[in-house]
């Protein structure tokens, strides 16, 4: 009885205990329960905060930003990667259309369907990649790639080429044969029959064009629009053809060993000891010093500076140790071609390459490398297109003194230009030069015999190499024009001379000079008043 008072009696304590317990393990889950913010943890309401309810509200509330911010992020985050994925995906396509292993472009004589199959899939792609159906987005306005325009007559053109001629009856045989095939073959469509029409087709003939425009883009194929008279007036036809490239194809692949192959660089000269002076400092740093393959021959017209020139000469054997040099003298007037002539003949050792080079010429150990590179006997000849100095005291008037010589060649608009009309430098081995019969002896002074040479070569079975070089320069001198030259090297001779002073823009300055002087003494006395 007295067990069951005492329960009675301990019973509201061991309730009201549970009660805290329960209401204590409450309040540390809620705390524990409790979301954070991104600076500061959430509480739960407080005596002095607002109502529960509210304050559960506004917890609440943060929560749901706080998810919607963390859901905003994840959606940029995506949206990046989708980017990056596409970007990387594009990347991909482009490389597989630049090298498309999965067309298989392969010249397999053994299976000769697939061959030709996986080349016209290739060709086909070209198109696809090429300006043909739609544009594409360029970065600059320089990125885009002209069209030039032609007709039955003439060419209309950018890139003028050696004939300097904006327009012209293309003279060059490949461009003649190429659009005269794609105008037969624009001709040929336009007369194929469509199977639809039942009235009697016009026939259209090379007399029907119009005009036509075409561009190459040079990894891909040219694009031609060709437009014809219709059947009516003011009605055309206009077809497109696309003439794709094919797959680079591997020719040859050879090691070339060119540690015994010698340079005779000949030189022929009349006086001009100073600049004879100039050019063996350049001989000896980069023929000596830097190449060591190399000998000089010198033929020199008359005696007048004679000795100042050998004991040039001379002084540079002894203090470079060089004893591969030839000096020959000519009693005669100067003939360029004469010079070279004797001086190439006059070699009697092994087949060389000849360097045919002026006294007023800067060449680098690099060029000497590509001289011997782009030659080979019975095959090449190698004829660089030089880059040619303009009058140093034009470009660096406005300078307070002209640099030195090494920093003027370098290759710019303002400094200079490529000589593309000159073929007085080049390269090529002596057997070829001796079997094209050499140079024509008739032709004296200044002019000619250069291009002379060149034509023999183009009109044999070798192969000219031409191309710009960027380590060889032409140093600008003042030229003389003489008056016992004949009208067309005189005529040559005062062209290379308008040539040779300074780019169009420096001389509009020099023939606007009092112009501009007034304009900006104008603009001193106005600047003085206000």
């Amino acid at each position: 009885m007295m067990v069951r008072r005492g329960f009675i009696l301990f019973l509201p304590r061991l309730v009201g205990l549970l009660v805290v317990a329960c209401c204590s393990m409450s309040i540390v889950y809620m705390l524990a329960c409790t979301p954070k913010g991104d600076n500061q943890q959430l509480s739960l309401p407080r005596v002095h905060s607002p109502t529960v309810k509210e304050g559960y509200e506004a917890i609440l509330q943060e929560r749901e930003e706080q998810h919607r911010n963390y859901v905003i992020s994840l959606k940029k985050q995506i949206s990046q990667l989708k980017a990056e994925l596409q970007g990387r995906t594009e990347q991909l396509k482009d490389m597989q259309n630049q090298y498309p292993d999965s067309l298989d472009i392969q010249l397999d004589h053994s299976k000769p369907e697939k061959a030709q199959a996986n080349l016209l899939a290739f060709l086909r792609s070209q198109v696809d990649k090429a300006e043909v159906h739609s544009g594409v987005k360029l970065s600059t306005e320089y990125a885009a790639v002209p069209f030039e325009s032609f007709t039955l007559q003439k060419v209309y053109q950018l890139e003028t080429g050696l004939t300097r001629h904006p327009e012209e009856k293309p003279v060059r045989k490949d461009k003649r044969d190429e659009l005269i095939e794609v105008i037969e073959l624009a001709v040929g469509s336009l007369n194929k029959p469509d199977g639809v029409s039942k009235a009697k087709p016009h026939v259209y003939t090379a007399s029907d064009f119009v005009e036509g425009i075409y561009r190459t883009e040079k990894n891909k194929g040219t694009l031609y629009e060709l437009t014809f008279k219709g059947d009516v007036k003011h009605q055309f036809k206009k077809i497109v053809l696309f003439r794709p490239f094919g797959p680079v194809m591997k020719v040859k692949n050879e090691n070339i060993n060119m540690a015994d192959t010698l340079i005779n660089v000949i030189v022929p000269l009349a006086k001009r000891a100073s600049k004879f002076r100039q050019f063996m400092q350049n001989f000896r740093e980069m023929g000596i010093q830097q190449d060591g393959r190399i000998h000089l021959t010198v033929v020199y017209f008359g005696k007048e500076q004679m000795n100042e020139v050998k004991s040039i000469l001379e002084n540079t054997s002894k203090s470079a140790n060089f004893k591969n040099f030839t000096f020959i003298q000519l009693n005669e007037e100067f003939s360029r071609g004469k010079g070279l002539d004797v001086g190439a003949r006059f070699w009697k050792g092994n087949n060389v390459v000849l360097f045919f080079c002026d006294v007023d010429i800067y060449f680098t150990a690099e060029f000497l490398n590509s001289c011997r590179l782009n030659t080979q006997p019975g095959k090449k000849v190698f004829y660089p297109v030089l880059f040619s100095q303009y009058n140093p005291s034009i470009i660096y008037g406005h300078h307070d003194s002209i640099p030195s010589l090494e920093q003027q060649l370098i290759i710019k608009k303002e400094t200079g230009f490529w000589r593309d009309f000159g073929f007085g430098m080049t390269c090529q081995y002596r057997s070829d030069f001796i079997n094209i019969g050499g140079f024509d002896l008739d032709i004296k002074g200044w002019g000619g015999e250069d291009v002379h040479l060149y034509r023999k070569y183009l009109h044999s079975n070798l192969m000219v190499i031409r191309t710009p070089v960027r380590g060889l320069f032409h140093l600008w001198h003042e030229k003389q024009c003489l008056d016992e030259l004949t009208p067309e090297q005189y005529k040559m001779c005062m062209q290379s001379k308008a040539m040779n002073e300074a780019s169009h823009g420096q001389l509009g300055m020099l023939v606007f000079k009092e112009e501009i002087e007034t304009h900006l003494h104008r603009q001193k006395l106005s600047s003085k008043k206000t």
